[in-house]
C-alpha cells in the first residue's frame, strides 16, 4: 500500500528500456569501459578497460547514469544493481545478461532503490523463466510493471534518506565481511603452523632436509613419501559400488547428488574402488587441495590417485590437513608435469613424483593430538563464522526492508528529514 496522494504509474512511461546507443565515436583499439557481472555488487559499480572492436556493440551497451540490473538468476535476487559512471567517453558495454534501464520522468536515485525493493523483486523472481541456473527474469515484467511516483521532491527526500541509511548498513556488513576474511586468514595459518612446527610453540627445532619445509622440531622425522603410503589400484567389473566425487570445501560427496550428468554402473566399469580411511587425490588439481579422506565405500574416476597409508604409526587425517596447505600445494604444483601451466594447464601430478616427495610427521599420539586440534579450532572458527553470516544476512533483510519501506512510503516524511 502507498499514500493516496502518491501516483502509479508504468515503469516504461518514466524511462526508457533498453535504449539504443551510438558507438559511432570510438575507434578500434579506443578503450572503453566494460562491465562484467562480477563488477556489478549492490549498488556500487567497478570501471574495467576494454579495447573497443567490431564485437563491442554485439554486448548491452549503455550511457553515463544509466541504471543496470542483473536479470539473471541468481544475480537478480542477490541485489546486482548499479548506476553507471565515469564511464570512459560517456559510454560502457557489458554481458548481456542485464537490462539497461534510462530514467526520464523520475528521479534516477529513486528508482534505483525502487528496483532494490521487495515489490520490485518479488514481481521479477515470480517473472523469471528458464530452468536451473539459466532462470531469467522476463523483458515484459518492466514494459508491465507499474511503480508508485510520489512528488518530485518525497523523490529526491526518499532517495537522500536511503543514501544515508544503506550507507550505514553497508558498512556494517563490510565490517562484518573483513571479519569473516580475517577468521579464514586465522583457520589458514593455524593449520599451517601446526603440522609443520606442532603444538608446542616452545619446541626445539632442526633444520630439514627440504628447501620449501624449514625447520621443523628436532623429534619430529622426515621421510620420503614412498615409506609412508602405498597407491591402491582395484577397479570393479559391475559398476555397483556407490560413485563418488571430489568437491572442493566438501571432499567425497555422491556424484549422482552433485553432478548433472548422471551415469549408470554400466558407465563406471573400470573406475576405481576406495574403502574408508583410503585417500583420494585428484591429480589435476592436488595443486588445489583436491584431496579427501574416503568415509564410505564406493569408486572414484581412474584419474584419481588412491593411497593406503603404510603402518598404524601414520594419521592419514593428519597429512590431509598437511597436504591441503598452501606450502604443500606449491610443492605439488610444482612436482606437476603435462601440457599447459596454473590452473588453466592440463598438468598432473603423478604418483611417482608424488611418492618422490619427503613429508614431515610426529609421532603418532602428536599426530592425533594435532588432528584433534585443528578440529575444535575449526569447529569454534565455524561457529563464530555462522553468527557473523547471521549478522550479514540480517543486515542485508533489513537493507531491503527498509528500502521497500521508504520507496512506498512507509516511513513519514518527518522521520527521513531528522
Amino acid at each position: 500500500m502507498t499514500p493516496k496522494d502518491w501516483a502509479t504509474i508504468p515503469l516504461r512511461y518514466v524511462s526508457k528500456l533498453n535504449p539504443s546507443v551510438s558507438l559511432e565515436e570510438f575507434n578500434e583499439s579506443d578503450m572503453i569501459t566494460f562491465l562484467p557481472m562480477d563488477r556489478i555488487k549492490s549498488g556500487f559499480f567497478i570501471p574495467n578497460m576494454e579495447t573497443y572492436s567490431k564485437y563491442t556493440p554485439s554486448y548491452n551497451v549503455f550511457a553515463e547514469g544509466d541504471i543496470l540490473l542483473a536479470k539473471v538468476t541468481p544475480c537478480f535476487e542477490n541485489g546486482n544493481i548499479a548506476i553507471s559512471k565515469n564511464l570512459v567517453g560517456g559510454k560502457g558495454f557489458g554481458t548481456s545478461e542485464i537490462f539497461v534501464i534510462r530514467p526520464t520522468a523520475i528521479d534516477r536515485k529513486f528508482l534505483f532503490y525502487y528496483l532494490q525493493s521487495s515489490s520490485f523483486k518479488q514481481d521479477g523472481e515470480a517473472s523469471m523463466t528458464g530452468a536451473g541456473g539459466l532462470k531469467r527474469v522476463s523483458p515484459e515484467l518492466l514494459r508491465q510493471h507499474h511503480l508508485p511516483r510520489p512528488s518530485s521532491e518525497t523523490q529526491r527526500l526518499i532517495a537522500d534518506y536511503l543514501d544515508r541509511e544503506t550507507a550505514r548498513i553497508d558498512e556494517l556488513v563490510s565490517e562484518k565481511q573483513k571479519m569473516l576474511a580475517l577468521l579464514e586468514e586465522k583457520r589458514v595459518a593455524l593449520v599451517s603452523r601446526v603440522v609443520i612446527r606442532g603444538l608446542d610453540p616452545g619446541a626445539a627445532l632442526k633444520t630439514s632436509n627440504q628447501d620449501w619445509l624449514g625447520a621443523i622440531p628436532t623429534h619430529w622425522k622426515e621421510q620420503r613419501a614412498k615409506g609412508l603410503f602405498r597407491e591402491v589400484d582395484r577397479r570393479t567389473d559391475t559398476g555397483e559400488e556407490t560413485l563418488l566425487s571430489l568437491r572442493m570445501g566438501k571432499g567425497l560427496v555422491r556424484h549422482n547428488d552433485v553432478s548433472k550428468k548422471f551415469l549408470k554402473a554400466s558407465d563406471v566399469i573400470g573406475f576405481k574402488k576406495i574403502e574408508p580411511g583410503q585417500m583420494v587425490i585428484n591429480r589435476m588439481r592436488a595443486a588445489s587441495g583436491l584431496i579427501a579422506v574416503a568415509s564410505e565405500p564406493g569408486l572414484v574416476s581412474p584419474d584419481y590417485a588412491v593411497f593406503d597409508v603404510l603402518n598404524n604409526e601414520l594419521s592419514i587425517e593428519y597429512f590431509l590437513e598437511l597436504f591441503k596447505t598452501s606450502l604443500l600445494q606449491a610443492v605439488f604444483r610444482s612436482s606437476s608435469k603435462g601440457l599447459g601451466t596454473g590452473e588453466q594447464g592440463f598438468l598432473r601430478l603423478y604418483t611417482d613424483a608424488f611418492l618422490s616427495l619427503h613429508f614431515p610427521y610426529p609421532p603418532i599420539e602428536e599426530q592425533q593430538a594435532i588432528v584433534t586440534f585443528i578440529e575444535q579450532e575449526r569447529s569454534h572458527i565455524r561457529h563464530m563464522e555462522g553468527l557473523l553470516l547471521r549478522s550479514v544476512f540480517l543486515a542485508k533483510e533489513r537493507r531491503v526492508a527498509l528500502i521497500t519501506a521508504a520507496v512506498t512510503g512507509q516511513i513519514p516524511p518527518e522521520e527521513m528529514l531528522g
